[in-house]
């Protein structure tokens, strides 16, 4: 990258070979993401002219972009986007960067989905959860409304500007879980903190060093917010109404009996795409 020249190929070529030597899963990718990103370029076009000459600032910005991602910086930290559900988030280093594995929880959400519900996001980060349930529900013609919630008034900051982006008519409230939550629902979804802080050290330095904390630690066991929210879920629920989870991998199992003991009934766990329990619901029938 040191040439008064750059062109297509060989940025991409040196940026590979820069996070390969750095230990980038997946480097030829990044690679790729990056060289989209700066030169505005698309796959077809690369392939057609790869030898197509780039600017200098661009092939400048460019390669900060690879020494960035090569400190383990994440790629979406960099971008300041993330693809989740078809839709394009802005994401910083105040909010969980939405994973494909979330996506199970919007999807068993939208089976859910009836005319005039109210639904509440409880640990909103992003918001990228209810916007997109609040967007593909629009698009089915279902009118539903929706409020977020989350300690964090940065990230409550990026949630914001993902419902100006996506123009839901989402409600964002400040506030330690159901601090300051006065209403009842008819859907509760939520993707809290749930991993055992024990094994925060263990996870990719892109997760443990630029994740929020607040985001990640589930304290000792894991279920810490969880036992929180289903408790104090019963007052903010309407009859028939339902709660969602995402959890670990492991959790299901213990998720599952802390809403039994708070009277939820039919009970289910869901699987990701990987075949591993990724959702836990509950109807709460009670009055």
């Amino acid at each position: 990258m040191n040439g008064t020249i750059f062109t297509l190929r060989n940025l991409y070529r040196d940026g590979t070979i820069c996070l390969e030597k750095a230990g980038i899963p997946d480097a030829k990718l990044d690679a790729w993401y990056l060289l989209e990103y700066e030169t505005k370029i698309s796959r077809a076009m690369f392939l057609a002219d790869p030898d197509k000459e780039v600017e200098k600032d661009k092939a400048e910005h460019y390669r900060k972009d690879i020494e960035t991602r090569a400190q383990r910086i994440p790629l979406q930290h960099i971008t300041g986007e993330q693809e989740f559900m078809g839709l394009d988030f802005k994401v910083n280093e105040h909010v969980l960067i939405p994973r494909q594995d979330t996506e199970t929880l919007v999807e068993e959400a939208l089976k859910k989905i009836r005319p005039g519900m109210q639904i509440l996001d409880m640990c909103t980060g992003s918001g990228c959860i209810l916007e997109s349930i609040l967007k593909f529900a629009e698009r089915k013609g279902i009118c539903v409304s929706g409020t977020g919630c989350d300690i964090s008034e940065e990230a409550l900051k990026v949630a914001k500007e993902n419902d100006s982006r996506l123009q839901t008519g989402a409600v964002f409230i400040q506030g330690d879980l159901f601090e300051n939550i006065a209403e009842t629902y008819d859907m509760i979804v939520s993707n809290p903190p749930y991993i055992r802080t024990e094994e925060i050290s263990s996870l990719e330095d892109e997760v443990k060093l630029h994740d929020p904390w607040i985001a990640l630690d589930g304290k000792t066991d894991g279920l810490y917010f969880y036992r929180l929210i289903v408790k104090e879920s019963v007052k903010h629920i309407k009859k028939g109404g339902y709660l969602l989870f995402e959890t670990g991998f492991d959790q299901g199992k213990d998720v599952s009996a802390l809403l039994e003991e708070q009277g939820y009934e039919e009970i289910q766990v869901k699987k990701d795409l990987a075949g591993l329990d990724r959702v836990v619901m509950g109807r709460y029938n009670k009055e």
